[in-house]
């Protein structure tokens, strides 16, 4: 059994983190942090845990839980991440990071887009990029793994087959991506109150999301030259769930069965990336509570586009399914170990 913590359990992703881990044969949980709810039972700011975790919160100290866990998740904000993370790695202890610090193989791109200061850029060359779709050798060598965001994991599982085959014009992407409205966290804020969310639909931060330069890293590192994507969000009001509908022009026409063949072929080992059948397109009740990507594609021969849907547990593939993904790799556990959750439909 491998000994491992959760530092920022309190929040939505440390609380699925903290749902799936439960569920791991290879896997006892030791250790639970939270700076605003130490004292309190995990069962008192999740209730969904009780009987299954007889744990209570503590303040973060890297050397008392690393004197308990072997390997941790960090559940906590950006800027306060990289601390931990450096922390933890100096120690000897594995982590995966679920914020934005180890994302990024350039600290200035973060710096730009994040308006702080990194201070370990040192960690964001030794971090892989936590994609396993993609970077699954190079996860099982980590130390220590930057989870992906889910808006990035939505949008570049949608576009990697066609980037890196060099099938699309790379100046015409288009991303628009619908979220629940458990992506903003579980922080109180006027946007996310319910007679606000609910009945309505929002684009937010047109032009400056920060998971912008995220997908553009990556369909850089697979077509090899820079890329540059609109990319526009929108709040919707679900609790759980991310669309993406991805656009480009193609260089070449290539028809549905053509494209289908080739994303199925390009994921052909990817447990959880479902590549549905020519004329159907994913819904987001079809994979809530679990760590699938469902992927439907229409090759439109009037305009010359392609059009990629995409649809995610933002909490699970997301954030901490994914987070465990990588976990089960870095430890050479089965890669599905915990995660075989069917989605929850209707």
């Amino acid at each position: 059994m491998i000994k491992v913590a959760v530092v920022g359990a309190s929040g939505y992703a440390g609380g699925e983190l903290l749902r799936i881990l439960l569920g791991h044969k290879e896997v006892e949980v030791v250790a639970v942090t939270s700076e605003s709810s130490a004292g309190k039972h995990i069962a008192a700011l999740f209730p969904n845990l009780g009987r299954l975790c007889n744990l209570t919160l503590e303040k973060m100290d890297a050397t008392t839980i690393a004197e308990k866990a072997s390997f941790v998740f960090l559940a906590v904000p950006h800027k306060e991440a990289m601390e931990a993370a450096a922390k933890f790695v100096g120690i000897g202890t594995r982590v995966v990071d679920l914020s934005a610090d180890l994302r990024f193989r350039d600290a200035r791109v973060y710096e730009d887009w994040y308006e702080t200061e990194h201070s370990q850029p040192g960690l964001c060359y030794m971090s892989v990029y936590g994609l396993p779709e993609l970077y699954r050798k190079e996860i099982k060598q980590a130390r220590v793994v930057g989870n992906p965001g889910c808006y990035p994991t939505g949008a570049i599982l949608a576009l990697a087959p066609l980037v890196k085959e060099g099938l699309v014009e790379l100046d015409s992407i288009i991303i628009d991506s619908k979220s629940g409205v458990s992506g903003a966290g579980r922080t109180p804020g006027a946007m996310y109150h319910y007679p606000e969310a609910n009945e309505t639909i929002t684009a937010y931060k047109i032009g400056k999301h920060r998971h912008t330069p995220e997908i553009e890293q990556e369909l850089s590192n697979m077509s090899g030259e820079a890329t540059i994507v609109s990319f526009t969000p929108h709040l919707t009001p679900m609790t759980r769930g991310i669309l993406t509908t991805a656009y480009a022009k193609m260089k070449k026409y290539k028809g549905p069965d053509t494209l289908l063949a080739l994303y199925a072929k390009f994921y052909r080992k990817d447990f959880f990336v479902r590549i549905l059948g020519k004329g159907n397109y994913p819904t987001v009740s079809a994979v809530r509570g679990s760590n699938f990507c469902d992927i439907g594609l229409y090759s439109d021969l009037r305009t010359g586009r392609v059009v990629v849907t995409s649809a995610i547990d933002n909490l699970v593939k997301g954030a901490a399914g994914q987070a465990v993904q990588n976990f089960n790799i870095m430890l050479g556990f089965e890669e599905t170990e915990g995660l075989k959750h069917l989605g929850m439909f209707p």
